[in-house]
């Protein structure tokens, strides 16, 4: 359904919309606890709230979400998303749901690690390696199209592969791998999303299905928003790119799949990708994915009972590995220390804490660091000697907002201890100012009057001029007269 929906109204022609593995082990918790009513219910609540953020227009509110937060938030998801394929890659029964849990779930079991699936996981990877880096061209001879051919579909080839390992091996009676087992046929009823459900002989209604779902309802379309925003910026190679557009097709996408059983949904990083490698070039690839989906779901659901789960481990966890953005972190290094540490502790904490948590440290830091820089402009200083007087110039480089007032103010008097007889200033580079700085400066010159100095200000534009002369009169008139001058 997402993958039709997305047509119509998406508008990043690369982008395959549909279930991830980050919405999957989000949303898990809450099937597991309340039934899978669960999940097709958040899936309607998670898009009603993201359209509605488009609908008012609030998809500037994603710009305040930094790419050292970004990198950090997809790195960590790999991360995590990859380790809970640890116990299926060595044949341990059983799944685990963050990083911590599935090292330890790992050593504690370690003697029930199974070698058949332990290699052919590690064949997987392998393969999917070796696959990868074949050398082919698309437009190429004969050979080089065979070879472009098999990069693109190598996920296909080991799913296939494996699973075929496995139907020969249970020809002869024998099944070494643990394998996915039989999934239900057909496609699900179309109808209204859940607003009540019964697990487990016990009764939800609305409310306690959304109490249940805790800051998760908040969390997850927060989480999808900004995996497709990345998505979509990262394939967008420099086009425009209408967050708000994309923010309404998201949010779409969710309500119209709920009516049809579906789990929240976003966009896909891998399938992204492989779209863009095969190169499609409108929102209509969609039309095909969603027609092979509907096929597969309809026809093939008896064939996947043969895929081993060591199989989709590797598939998984090879994926993830490429997922993550190292290139980034050196380049953040290089570039910013601050930056750098904003995605590191990004990644650190939604490994360790989850990503929900994660993301909100993360975007909180990066606010700070804005705030922070806002609060302490940088000021150019200048020592200058006129007629045998003394002068200070400060040349504020950035806007000054009401949170460097009182830091201005504070600076310029410690500067005129030295008995600086006068200072200027210079407002050459300085954009904007509000009302605060403005009534600041107007007390920072009475306070060096009382001193016997003088404070001027120059060059300033119309905006600059204006307030001044409305908040602080008797700077505005030593302006015009320094102007005249």
């Amino acid at each position: 359904m997402a993958s039709f929906v997305y047509i119509v109204f998406g508008s990043c022609e690369n982008i395959t919309i549909g279930p991830t593995a980050i919405m999957a082990t989000m949303v898990q918790p809450l099937v597991a606890q309340q039934g899978p009513d669960m999940a097709v219910l958040l899936s309607f609540l998670k898009g009603c709230i993201i359209a509605l953020l488009g609908v008012l227009h609030l998809g500037f509110l994603l710009d305040f979400i930094s790419f050292p937060v970004i990198t950090g938030f997809t790195s960590a998801a790999a991360i995590n998303i990859a380790s809970s394929q640890f116990k299926s890659l060595l044949g341990i029964p059983g799944r685990a749901e963050n990083f911590l849990e599935a090292i330890k779930a790992v050593f504690t079991n370690i003697r029930k690690v199974k070698y058949e699936d332990s290699l052919l996981g590690l064949f997987t990877i392998a393969l999917l390696v070796l696959l990868k880096n074949i050398p082919g061209r698309r437009n190429g001879n004969w050979a080089e199209k065979i070879a472009w051919s098999c990069t693109l579909s190598r996920n296909a080839i080991v799913v296939i592969l494996g699973a075929v390992i496995a139907y020969v091996c249970s020809l002869y009676g024998k099944n070494p791998f643990a394998l996915t087992g039989s999934l239900g046929q057909g496609l699900p009823p179309f109808g209204p999303p859940p607003f009540s459900t019964n697990f487990h002989n016990h009764t939800y209604n609305f409310v306690d299905m959304t109490k249940a779902m805790g800051t998760t309802l908040f969390s997850i379309p927060i989480v999808s928003t900004i995996e497709h925003i990345a998505i979509a910026k990262a394939f967008a190679k420099g086009r425009t790119l209408d967050g708000t557009q994309e923010m309404i097709a998201l949010g779409l996408s969710n309500i119209f799949g709920s009516f049809v059983r579906s789990m929240p949904v976003t966009g896909s990083f891998t399938r992204t990708a492989v779209n863009y490698s095969s190169g499609v070039k409108t929102t209509l690839g969609g039309l095909f994915t969603g027609s092979l989906v509907l096929l597969a779901v309809g026809f093939l659901t008896s064939t996947f009972r043969f895929i081993p789960k060591a199989t989709l481990a590797g598939l998984i966890i090879c994926a993830m590995y490429y997922m993550l953005d190292f290139a980034s972190f050196l380049m953040l290094w290089r570039a910013k220390k601050i930056d750098f540490f904003v995605e590191l502790i990004t990644l650190i904490a939604c490994v360790f804490l989850g990503l929900e948590v994660g993301i909100a440290i993360g975007i909180a830091l990066s606010l700070l660091s804005l705030l922070y820089f806002t609060a302490r402009p940088a000021v150019e200083t200048n020592v200058e000697q006129s007629n045998e007087t003394t002068v200070i110039r400060l040349v504020p480089k950035e806007a000054l907002t009401f949170p460097a007032a009182e830091y201005l103010r504070a600076r310029i008097m410690r500067l005129t201890e030295r008995n600086l007889n006068n200072v200027i200033l210079d407002c050459s580079s300085l954009k904007r100012i509000d009302v605060t700085v403005a009534k600041n400066i107007k007390l920072l010159a009475n306070d060096l009057s009382l001193r016997g100095q003088e404070m001027i200000c120059v060059n300033c534009n119309e905006n600059v001029s204006h307030i001044l002369s409305v908040a602080a009169p008797g700077i505005s008139d030593q302006f015009k007269q320094e102007n005249n001058n």
